[in-house]
């Protein structure tokens, strides 16, 4: 969770001034998962093509979320994920 933002799992638990409902992406292009949305900001973890990453919010080409098998959250590049089946 974020100070602003928090996923609605967790509402029961945390207080935040918005939630979000995860949407389930897949990473089509290896990305690292970042501290901040800065391009130049940590790299906390490489995801792989195939991981799975939870967006809770996109903003100017990043999204922001939480890769489920790696049990972290971050900014990951918005291009590298895949976009919802029609």
């Amino acid at each position: 969770m974020r100070r602003d933002l928090a996923d609605i799992r967790l509402a029961d638990r945390v207080f935040a001034p918005h939630y979000a409902c995860a949407v389930p992406r897949v990473v089509i292009a290896a990305a690292a998962l970042r501290e901040e949305p800065a391009p130049d900001s940590a790299v906390l973890v490489e995801l792989e093509i195939g991981d799975v990453f939870e967006v809770l919010e996109f903003v100017r080409g990043r999204a922001w979320g939480r890769a489920p098998g790696k049990d972290l959250v971050g900014y990951v590049d918005a291009d590298a994920l895949s976009w919802p089946a029609p």
